[in-house]
């Protein structure tokens, strides 16, 4: 396969960096993922962008050369043509479920449900509830600080109150006392 450099980064902006089958990111992998033929080129599958998938290793060594070209065989999930949610959904304990005959398939052939995938999801969801707890959290800051701002200024308003207060009730005492 020889895709040209200025593709492969189209590739990789596109697929934000991730998996497409998975969802695996480089820098959880520690290195740069693979562009893989959804069509694979053995079965008549381009090098047009359009025909062509990031993926990890793992992903890309469970596909294969697998192309359908029987109605009555399953079909691959293209993950550039169909959402995901119309073909899975993550399950509480980290498994994905599959919605369609072609989530099943998918989910088979790629080995989608694999043990440290299942630990991975769990792991992104735990750091996407904790960067939404520290986002709450920083927000909570930020309404605090402004209360706190605004309870100095009443305070310092109540104070200059009481003064004026203070000032006047002495000055309706000297009164008082100068009339009798």
């Amino acid at each position: 396969m020889t895709i040209s450099k200025e593709v492969r980064e189209q590739v990789q902006q596109r697929a934000n960096y991730a998996c497409e089958f998975c969802g695996v990111r480089e820098n959880d992998v520690g290195g740069t993922l693979t562009v893989d033929h959804y069509q694979p080129q053995s079965k008549g599958g381009s090098d047009n962008l359009e025909n062509l998938i990031y993926c990890c290793a793992c992903c890309n060594q469970y596909k294969q050369d697998y192309w359908s070209t029987d109605e009555s065989l399953p079909k691959l999930w293209n993950p550039r043509s169909e959402h995901y949610d119309k073909h899975f959904i993550e399950l509480e304990d980290g498994q994905l479920l599959a919605l369609t005959t072609t989530g099943e398939f998918t989910c088979r052939r790629l080995r989608l449900n694999r043990p440290p995938l299942i630990a991975y999801r769990l792991q992104r969801r735990r750091q996407t509830e904790e960067t939404r707890l520290l986002e709450r959290y920083r927000d909570l800051v930020l309404l605090l600080t402004q209360l706190n701002a605004q309870l100095t200024n009443l305070v310092t308003e109540q104070q200059g109150l009481l003064k004026e207060q203070r000032d006047i009730l002495q000055a309706l005492l000297r009164n008082q006392q100068d009339s009798f």
